[in-house]
């Protein structure tokens, strides 16, 4: 075990895969509540990969992959955006050669390598009575995995896309959703300028949740999401009709990155992939704007229409978190410290229908959570439905 001092147990704690404001209150709110309740808390830094890449040596420089964490370090972060402990999209079960630590390099050879039991020794090694990976359904896969082996684990969910299963939030949503509207209200004076098309793309690579919410809240005419294959002259059509009753002669579409055109595939940047198999999507948001330019004369008297496009990209997940992305990760870090101190693992935080609570953390990997197209998207329209909306939870389409 490592030179680190235990006191009533100690409690690791780690940040994976994209950066979202939220992040460090739900550190925050771990770490000052264990340290009162008698607890050491051990930050884990760029997710699974502080865990893959420490050197079990007492006099190793170890500074890169953990810290101690203390009331004044999480004060300082807790009222800001990203994370401080870093972040990565580490796999450690599907480790390829070229990204091996330099020390396990010998004793690891195959072109993917389960490090597995190298973090189940650097946890026992740190002393780590229990874990909270807080991530998305990539990260917190593997934070079952772990679970299945012993480790004590209970997990929080993060992601912009909000695409966790068995939870209507997850952290970073609301802030994602806020900073879409912002912007496109702050672009439409341009397009309104030069009577253009407005396309924005936007974060969604399975779920079109991002795209759907501003959508209804007003902030653009239509919307387009991974759950429904579009058709690009319906979509012209519709964007024109909207252009023609606007007084400003203007017409938004909100594009998830994950849209696919009728018999179209998703759009990628290159062929790279990640350690979960994901290559880097983006351009969907330029073919859309091409098309409806080529397309637009079709239905506009022949007379072409120009467009603005924009992909929002990181500028909706950077900055300080809203309201919500404040007050729901100090519950969810509360929540996580509750299940410890009565002795509940594998579990996933969540908030249901209002009401915080727990679920098992098999549902991560037990299922999917995209827009229910039916209930909530017409197909005819291209955006959300407005139906009844009593008993329905906060962002309206987010229980399954």
């Amino acid at each position: 075990m490592a030179h680190i001092k235990k006191t009533k147990g100690v409690i690791g704690i780690l940040t994976g895969g994209g950066d979202v404001p939220g992040l460090n209150p739900a550190i925050r709110a771990v770490t000052v509540r264990a340290i009162r309740e008698g607890y050491q808390v051990i930050g884990i830094r760029r997710g699974w990969a502080g865990a893959i890449e420490l050197i079990r040596d007492k006099k190793a420089d170890n500074s890169n992959n953990y810290r101690i964490l203390t009331e004044e370090i999480v004060n300082k972060a807790g009222r800001t955006g990203g994370t401080f402990l870093h972040s990565s999209r580490t796999r450690p079960s599907h480790v390829p050669k070229i990204n091996l630590p330099k020390h396990l390099q010998e004793q690891y050879t195959a072109e993917i390598n389960d490090l597995t039991p190298e973090v189940l020794k650097n946890l026992d090694f740190l002393g780590i009575d229990y874990l909270i990976p807080i991530g998305g359904d990539d990260t917190l896969s593997y934070g079952v995995q772990l679970y299945k082996q012993g480790v004590k684990v209970v997990a929080i969910p993060k992601t912009m896309d909000n695409d966790v299963p068995g939870t209507d939030y997850c952290i970073g949503f609301s802030t994602c959703v806020t900073r879409t509207i912002e912007m496109t209200n702050m672009l439409r004076t341009s397009a309104g300028s030069h009577e253009r098309f407005l396309v924005l793309e936007v974060f969604g690579r399975y779920a079109g949740f991002t795209a759907m919410l501003p959508t209804m809240a007003g902030a653009a005419n239509r919307c387009v999401i991974p759950e429904y294959k579009f058709d690009i002259d319906q979509l012209t059509e519709l964007m024109i009709s909207d252009r023609s009753r606007n007084p400003s002669n203007y017409s938004v579409v909100l594009v998830s990155e994950g849209a696919m055109f009728t018999g179209g595939e998703m759009i990628f940047q290159d062929q790279e992939k990640d350690m979960y198999g994901h290559a880097k999507l983006g351009g969907i948001g330029d073919l859309v704007s091409a098309k409806l330019k080529e397309l637009s004369p079709k239905y506009n008297n022949g007379k072409r229409i120009n467009f603005i496009t924009q992909k929002l990209g990181y500028l909706v997940r950077g900055g300080d978190p809203d309201a919500i992305d404040s007050i729901v990760p100090m519950a969810y870090g509360n929540l996580a410290l509750d299940l410890i101190l009565d002795g509940f693992y594998g579990r996933l935080v969540v908030l249901k229908n209002g009401r915080y609570d727990n679920v098992p953390l098999e549902v991560i990997t037990s299922s999917k959570k995209i827009v229910n197209v039916r209930a909530h998207y017409s197909t005819e329209r291209l955006r959300p439905h407005y139906r009844r909306f009593e008993m329905k939870p906060l962002f309206i389409m987010t229980s399954e």
